[in-house]
């Protein structure tokens, strides 16, 4: 994966048109709209950026956008791989890689979850403080020892920024949003969780849980970068809503709350 870490630097660098993003953001399920707020942005598909995988998900448009936003530079990840489309987690977590190796340092990771804790509803922002790794993965595995890498044992007694944090809290205080705080768990999917499984989470601790982040997260830490993450509270985890869930129901709240988590992810990216 090493190579083709070289030839992604390249294939990227070369459509970029010269401009060195700092910051780098992942859109989740259904959140990709907030890449049309780039001004002059090159559209780069992951077909041609190597070691990219496809995205094979409605509401993954699959491609890297690079452009300008309140006077800041941004890679913009439309989309993401996951591990439940037959992907390692290594594979999953290889566009991270990439975004380091052209320089971004600072890393926002959307998505959509289920909502577990009660004080979340069905469109509600969470900022992610925190991560349970419920899928039994970690792209870490083997890279350890590879010449470069930062370190060995990875410390992650701050995943996510508390400094990014308190930003990501003044934007949502300024724009009135309501954003709340929680631990997300990440789990491999595809399929839903159950009612006991979700008891068994909020025992746990987790407040929302959800398919994805975790890897992300983890390389980025290895790498050197600082995390934000936010969760879209898409719907209810299994047992509390008494709905059956679907992907069409998390497509539809993120259409509903998309200008809200838009505006915020904004005036986050604004004060960095």
């Amino acid at each position: 994966m090493i190579p083709e870490l070289a030839e992604a630097k390249t294939a990227i660098e070369s459509k970029s048109n010269g401009r060195k993003p700092a910051i780098g953001v992942v859109l989740g399920s259904g959140l990709g709209a907030f890449a049309d707020r780039l001004e002059d942005a090159v559209k780069i598909p992951y077909t041609g950026i190597p070691g990219f995988r496809p995205t094979s998900v409605p509401g993954h448009a699959g491609q890297l956008m690079i452009g300008s936003l309140r006077g800041k530079t941004l890679a913009v990840l439309q989309g993401r791989s996951h591990i439940y489309e037959g992907c390692t987690a290594a594979e999953v977590a290889f566009p991270i890689r990439a975004l380091a190796a052209i320089g971004v340092k600072t890393l926002m990771t959307t998505c959509a979850a289920g909502g577990i804790n009660s004080q979340l509803r069905v469109g509600s922002l969470m900022a992610i403080e925190d991560h349970i790794n419920f899928t039994g993965e970690n792209p870490l595995i083997g890279f350890n020892s590879h010449e470069g890498e930062a370190v060995k044992f990875l410390d992650m007694t701050q995943a996510y920024s508390s400094r990014l944090l308190e930003k990501l809290t003044v934007a949502s205080d300024k724009l009135k949003l309501g954003l709340r705080r929680g631990v997300y768990m990440a789990v491999t999917g595809p399929n839903y969780e159950t009612p006991s499984e979700t008891k068994a989470m909020a025992w746990l601790g987790a407040d929302a849980i959800g398919m994805s982040v975790v890897p992300e997260v983890l390389v980025a830490r290895h790498l050197g970068m600082e995390v934000a993450g936010m969760a879209v509270i898409t719907n209810l985890a299994a047992g509390i809503g008494g709905r059956r869930l679907s992907h069409d129901e998390v497509l539809e709240t993120t259409r509903k709350i998309s200008e809200n988590f838009n505006k915020l992810l904004e005036e986050f990216v604004a004060s960095l």
